[in-house]
């Protein structure tokens, strides 16, 4: 049986430069790509099938502005009951097709109060409190390090590009820190608090495990969250994860737009 990285490379002559990772109800992106092909998750062997309702289970590999770039709609969760490195298998998989450049999307609760759903923010650093990390076990040095630096996970200068595609459509993007928590249950108002004075502007339940094992390959990433709700306890509301896709949906085609503006800066 062919492995991930020879299945994807036989389906299609074109060879990603960038990698983008599309959060819950943020997949549009990838129909958008030009001479496009498809793959469904389930037809990639060994890779982990998306279950979380947002995530279409499929990578598509074509173009943008003259980028050759594979989209990962959608991706594997602690909650769904795979590890840390099931949930970087798909990171792998990029690497191995000479993927060097990261972006990674999700759909975030926002800790501060000013941030409204919709809300879109780079991500300056995380906190794993997954309880994993998808480099556990034997190191496998020809992939990277067994103790990779961790002080720049997301890039300063991808940061930047990020920026100037966003002044360019008139889009302010405020920079945060990232919390990664296992779900599915939404956090209490208490555990906002704790993650608030431990320094996080941002919840979720993803991103991490890929972010750490890009890092340990010596990717470079983007992180961008899309603010989808208030986090418990920053307003009175129950939290819904209908909120969540309703959001994604208003805000897909301003996040195409700012990948279609940034990628062509990541090469």
């Amino acid at each position: 049986m062919p492995t991930a990285v020879e299945l994807i490379a036989s389906r299609t002559s074109l060879r990603p430069r960038v990698g983008v990772v599309l959060g819950s109800g943020l997949g549009a992106f990838a129909d958008t790509l030009d001479d496009r092909v498809v793959i469904p998750y389930g037809e990639i062997p060994d890779w982990p099938q998306s279950t979380a309702i947002g995530h279409a289970g499929k990578l598509a590999i074509g173009k943008v502005e003259g980028v050759t770039v594979a989209a990962l709609a959608g991706r594997a969760h602690l909650y769904e009951g795979y590890t840390a490195k099931q949930a970087a298998f798909g990171i792998r998989t990029l690497r191995g097709l000479g993927v060097e450049s990261l972006v990674l999307t999700n759909a975030a609760g926002g800790i501060r109060a000013e941030w409204k759903p919709g809300t879109l923010v780079l991500l300056s650093d995380h906190i794993n409190l997954l309880g994993q990390n998808p480099l556990s076990g034997a190191n496998d040095e020809s992939l990277g390090p067994r103790f990779p630096d961790m002080s720049e996970a997301y890039s300063r200068v991808f940061r930047q590009a990020a920026r100037e595609a966003g002044a360019s459509l008139g889009v302010e993007l405020p920079e945060g820190v990232y919390a990664a928590v296992p779900g599915p249950s939404y956090e209490t108002p208490a555990e906002i608090r704790y993650l608030r004075a431990i320094g996080a502007d941002l919840v979720g339940m993803s991103t991490v495990p890929e972010t750490i094992a890009a890092n340990h390959m010596g990717m470079r990433v983007l992180g961008i969250s899309c603010v989808t709700n208030h986090a418990a306890g920053v307003i009175e509301q129950k939290l819904d994860h209908r909120e969540v896709l309703d959001v994604g949906e208003r805000m897909k085609g301003t996040l195409i737009e700012l990948l279609r503006r940034t990628i062509p800066r990541l090469v």
